[in-house]
């Protein structure tokens, strides 16, 4: 977790920004409270990004597909806009490391909590698959490791089975 940069926002869409959670290719994640006082994390798009038709069409088929998804092994949609300018996605937060973090720092993991770690994430998979989804970006960095059990993330090149591919393996997005 970082700060706030002078650049960043202090809100988006009544959640309160409170500091950095990781940054990449698509936007910044930040550490956001609802009115309420609920921590979630903001997932801001890149300003450029809202400004491509294209991008707004898959990102708004993203969050259907992640809205969807319901299970104690994922991290839920609770608010999202494809629309807004920048577009942006707001999830349940999810406390703890990820699980490349976790093996970066402390090497590798005892047999039983590997085993405990991949139950969660067929778990995880098994309510993605059940709701039409397909992830397509399963990878150490997408599964965090919640003090309760790892959560699946990042629904970012995720794909509703049925839906119509505005992609293609081998194509860049």
């Amino acid at each position: 977790m970082e700060p706030l940069t002078r650049d960043d926002p202090s809100q988006i869409a009544g959640y309160r920004l409170r500091a950095r959670l990781g940054a990449g290719g698509m936007g910044v994640v930040y550490l956001g409270s609802t009115p309420g006082g609920r921590v979630v994390a903001v997932k801001v798009m890149r300003r450029e990004l809202g400004d491509d038709r294209g991008f707004r069409e898959r990102f708004r088929q993203e969050i259907d597909a992640a809205r969807r998804v319901h299970g104690l092994y994922t991290a839920q949609v609770i608010d999202a806009d494809p629309t807004a300018v920048p577009p942006w996605l707001a999830t349940a937060y999810v406390p703890g490391p990820s699980l490349q973090e976790a093996v970066a720092a402390h090497g590798p993991m005892p047999a039983a909590t590997v085993y405990q770690i991949m139950a969660g994430v067929a778990e995880a998979l098994q309510a993605i698959h059940s709701a039409g989804v397909i992830h397509r970006d399963l990878k150490p960095s997408n599964v965090l490791l919640a003090p309760d059990g790892p959560r699946v993330i990042d629904f970012g090149i995720a794909r509703a089975a049925e839906a119509t591919a505005l992609t293609h393996s081998g194509m860049r997005v």
